[in-house]
């Protein structure tokens, strides 16, 4: 549909005498508005809940000899519980000031009396639905507004050795125009890694849009990265800016990247290298104004090997590529991450919890985290609801040490399978070190080196 074509408005019509639904019928489409007609509550609240309307012109009294309104009012009060409740201005030729009280009272936006005067009838129709249009629009913008903050406290936590590069990294390529790609395992913090190269660049007090193409059907994907106009498919019902847009002067981030749909990555191509790129359902050329920041989780070498991912496409997403090390490569952050997302759980349950025993920070550390921060994250806020001390104790994380998987022994390096051996070893001997070194043929001075080494 083009660009240029203009919806008229649709109004429905309720009223159960024909000679009045001939001549608002006659006098509304002169003017303009589409019509839709019914002749009785239920017929009216049928169409209102099936149609998007843009107002409402309807008779208080339905019933042969009723006057008291009482049919009229019980429809607007249903009317206003629609998500989008259109705009009901209300006739009667039983007019009092009680009625009309009433009336506004349950939410319509003016009442007229019959005989009605046409040109009042319609600036009062063309001032509501501007109005309702106005109101609609606010609200779309509010929504889009939340995929505009871009969470401008970040809180990124790392002290440890493994992650000195990545803070490095982000310091040297925050503030420059680079597109990053950021790889890491499920739940490793590639998103607030994306946040603070947001925070570091010039782009900062902009917004950072963020876009999960994991959960973005094929169908969809045009729509919500370019953005439609009104009509340019069937339940295009408004124009709708995409994320390309919204994300206009700052950083647009793509969570799971590798899943763009192969026939798509082409159009995503084109508006990385030139920035151009349209709407669907219109042949206007756009021009995007973002930073690329992009993060994935999958093995982006198997991608390109067996086709699912243009080689070209990652040449332009990964001027620079950020790893981040898995949380059982960074131990040293575990005690910080914990007190953080303790302090953060205590102030969303309203709880105050002091700490950990000694115990639980010893399985924190001791644990894989196979599922990284954002396990260690719900582990915290589990704790938080399911003690009943005023420290989180062991019992209380729901882990099990158990839990790891011998047959991910096969992925690990040297130095986590040792640390697994010692774990075990351990465990086996209810923490006594001079047992578990003989058992696994070392020295106690040797093992306590190794303890040392490993974070226990």
């Amino acid at each position: 549909m083009a660009e240029s074509q203009i919806s008229r408005p649709r109004i429905l019509i309720a009223d159960d005498q024909p000679d009045v639904l001939t001549a608002l019928r006659l006098l509304l489409k002169q003017n303009s508005y589409d019509i839709v007609e019914a002749t009785s509550p239920t017929e009216s609240w049928g169409v209102a809940n099936s149609q998007k309307l843009d107002a409402v012109l309807m008779d208080l009294n339905y019933t042969r000899g009723s006057t008291s309104g009482a049919e009229g009012l019980d429809l607007l009060t249903q009317l206003g519980q629609l998500d989008e409740s259109p705009p009901v201005i209300v006739m009667t030729a039983w007019g009092s000031v009680e009625l009309a009280v009433e009336a506004m009272r349950r939410g319509a936006r003016d009442f007229v009396e019959k005989p009605w005067s046409n040109e009042r009838l319609l600036s009062i129709l063309q001032t509501q639905i501007a109005l309702v249009q106005a109101l609609r629009e606010g609200k779309r913008l509010k929504q889009e507004n939340r995929l505009l903050r871009s969470q401008s406290e970040v809180t990124l936590l790392a002290e440890s050795k493994a992650m000195q590069p990545v803070l490095e990294v982000i310091a040297r390529v925050g503030p420059s125009e680079a597109n990053v790609l950021i790889t890491g395992e499920n739940g490793s913090g590639k998103s607030v890694i994306a946040q603070a190269l947001h925070a570091a660049s010039h782009r900062c007090q902009e917004h950072m849009v963020t876009v999960n193409i994991g959960g973005l059907s094929e169908s969809l994907f045009e729509s919500e990265l370019f953005g439609h106009v009104k009509g340019a498919f069937t339940d295009a019902g408004s124009d709708r800016a995409g994320r390309f847009e919204i994300a206009s002067g700052g950083t647009l981030f793509l969570d799971e990247v590798t899943n763009i749909p192969v026939n798509m990555q082409a159009r995503m191509l084109r508006v990385i290298e030139t920035g151009q790129y349209e709407k669907v359902g219109s042949s206007k050329t756009l021009q995007a104004d973002v930073r690329i920041i992009s993060a994935t989780n999958a093995d982006i070498d198997t991608e390109l090997v067996e086709g699912r991912f243009r080689e070209d496409l990652l040449y332009r997403l990964n001027t620079v590529q950020l790893h981040i090390p898995p949380l059982r490569e960074r131990r040293e952050d575990i005690p910080l991450l914990a007190d953080h997302f303790l302090d953060k759980h205590n102030h969303k349950y309203r709880k105050d919890i002091c700490g950990f025993s000694n115990e639980a920070r010893n399985l924190l550390l001791q644990y894989l985290w196979p599922g990284n921060v954002r396990e260690l994250d719900h582990a915290i806020e589990r704790a938080v609801l399911m003690t009943s001390s005023n420290q989180i104790r062991a019992k209380d994380l729901g882990l099990q040490s158990n839990r790891i998987d011998s047959d991910r022994i096969e992925e690990m390096d040297l130095d986590e399978v040792e640390r697994l051996l010692i774990q075990k070893a351990l465990e086996r001997f209810d923490g006594n070190v001079s047992q578990a070194a003989n058992a696994l043929g070392l020295s106690r001075s040797a093992l306590y080196r190794r303890l040392s080494k490993h974070g226990f």
